[in-house]
């Protein structure tokens, strides 16, 4: 009565050629690129720098952990390191738990 019939129209017509399609797809090519220079990159270079400061870690070093603790490191092993907080107090801690390799002589008091 008032509803008046609906029907479907037809398709338009697609854009011709490869130009069409690459310029559908070039936003999403750009967006995935400025991410990669941006955050992952960076995210694995920093990683690559852990690693090999975890790997050269020796006795004698001196250490920031993960809670803050600063220390100089008295024994390695292959995944933990024991590390002196205070003259005669060590504690175990895993080597990824270091995050910093301060410079020799930082801590004078220890």
């Amino acid at each position: 009565m008032f509803i008046s019939n609906a029907y479907a129209q037809t398709a338009g017509a697609a854009e011709p050629g490869l130009m069409g399609n690459l310029t559908t797809f070039a936003p999403l090519v750009l967006m995935f690129v400025v991410m990669y220079f941006l955050m992952i990159r960076p995210q694995q270079k920093r990683q690559k720098e852990l690693k090999s400061m975890m790997e050269a870690l020796a006795k004698g070093d001196e250490v920031i952990t993960v809670g803050g603790m600063l220390g100089r490191v008295t024994r390695v092993t292959d995944t933990y390191v024991t590390v002196e907080v205070a003259a005669g107090t060590e504690v175990v801690v895993q080597k990824n738990a270091v995050t910093a390799l301060l410079p020799k002589g930082t801590l004078k008091a220890l």
